[in-house]
């Protein structure tokens, strides 16, 4: 689980990055970066600035649970892609603190969220089959209302660099 944890953070780098490449792209197109956190794919679907939120909170949000230790709050209010880094960057620091220590014993520590009324599951089911799943479904939407806005980004942005020999 440890290292599945680690990739959230390389993920959440890239994500640092790709909010740097909204602005200079609309930098270069002579617009308002900030238009985009309304975006969305489709009139259903959440917005940009929720996505970003969302993937934060849900890496933020399922370590805590997982650990037991407590999480960072935030507002919620972000209104710039500015401020969105500094979430991203924020949640980044708070996964910093973590080691494989705090992961021990997940396969038998309950997990339950208010959501879920009276169920549980195992911390490791749940970021095995939640926490995991969760993240990669709102970065893919923010990952796709950049590309979709025009935002020069590729797969080797999302993948970012591999650990090759």
């Amino acid at each position: 689980m440890f290292h599945t944890f680690q990739h959230f953070k390389k993920q959440l780098g890239h994500l640092v990055n790709w909010l740097d490449a909204a602005n200079g792209y609309a930098d270069l197109k002579k617009f308002d970066s900030n238009i985009i956190l309304g975006y969305r794919l489709a009139p259903d679907q959440l917005p940009f600035a929720f996505q970003v939120r969302t993937t934060c909170d849900t890496a933020k949000l399922g370590i805590s649970r997982v650990t037991g230790r407590d999480a960072p709050k935030h507002e919620d209010n972000e209104a710039t892609i500015d401020e969105l880094r500094t979430r991203v960057k924020s949640v980044i620091e708070y996964l910093d603190s973590f080691s494989a220590k705090d992961f021990e014993g997940t396969e038998t520590r309950t997990v339950s969220t208010p959501r879920w009324g009276e169920k549980t599951m195992t911390a490791h089911d749940y970021f095995t089959e939640h926490i995991v799943p969760n993240f990669h479904f709102h970065l893919v939407h923010t990952y796709a209302l950049l590309r979709h806005t025009g935002v020069p980004l590729g797969k080797k942005d999302y993948l970012g660099p591999l650990t090759m020999k």
